[in-house]
């Protein structure tokens, strides 16, 4: 049986979604500081991508994500009518 190779270019694709920063760019981006980040990615919260052997990036889209709105009382989405 023939053996099935694959082109670099499908096993090396970049999803055109993804905006990898450093992290001190996503740090400053996100208004927290890069042991946040790091805490983070520790506890599987956030994804990390490594470049080489120091460099670390994030995904800004992913990053974004984990941001969400904290509800209060006057808020329409919490009236009650």
């Amino acid at each position: 049986m023939p053996r099935r190779t694959t082109s670099s270019s499908s096993r090396h694709a970049v999803d055109p979604r993804r905006r990898l920063v450093s992290l001190a760019d996503a740090a400053e981006w996100a208004g927290v500081c890069e042991r946040t980040l790091r805490r983070r990615i520790a506890d599987g919260t956030l994804t990390a991508y490594r470049l080489g052997p120091r460099l670390i990036r994030i995904d800004l889209t992913e990053l974004g994500a984990l941001l969400r709105e904290i509800p209060t009382a006057r808020s329409p989405r919490n009236a009650v009518w």
